[in-house]
């Protein structure tokens, strides 16, 4: 692990998402009737804009971003605020591909919602799943006591 404020491979990624889902969420929350147009992932066949809700995800998205930036940073809170984010992908993942599987929406949505739903979510499973086991490599006197 980097030190505390210096960025390393994951430090990276987790920034970069992270950056991205700021942005996505405060977009969500400044300007939810355009995010709802404007985002290249056929929002409005979802169903009609309610306000409110595109803000109330905007929160969401907002708290997911501040955790992966936060953990950017600080390498010994990364795999809790990590995980706490991919929580919230993986299951934003798993509605979209129950309403694809359901009809509600066409079957082109399956590869509109691959870059801005399943990849992330799936990217930060495999982070956590890297951290975790680097975590134990590094401290295996910790994984000793818990026996």
């Amino acid at each position: 692990m980097s030190e505390p404020g210096r960025t390393d491979g994951w430090g990276m990624v987790l920034l970069v998402l992270g950056v991205g889902m700021l942005a996505n969420g405060i977009w969500m929350l400044v300007d939810p009737g355009n995010w709802y147009r404007d985002l290249p992932a056929g929002v409005p066949d979802f169903g009609p804009l309610n306000i409110h809700f595109v803000r109330d995800i905007g929160c969401a998205f907002v708290t997911v971003g501040v955790a992966l930036v936060w953990g950017a940073r600080r390498p010994a809170l990364r795999l809790s605020l990590t995980l706490i984010a991919t929580l919230f992908l993986v299951a934003h993942a798993v509605l979209h591909v129950h309403d694809s599987l359901r009809g509600v929406v066409e079957s082109d949505h399956w590869w509109l919602d691959v870059p801005g739903v399943y990849a992330p979510a799936l990217l930060l499973v495999v982070a956590c799943l890297q951290m975790h086991r680097q975590n134990r490599l590094q401290n295996p006197s910790e994984q000793e006591e818990r026996r």
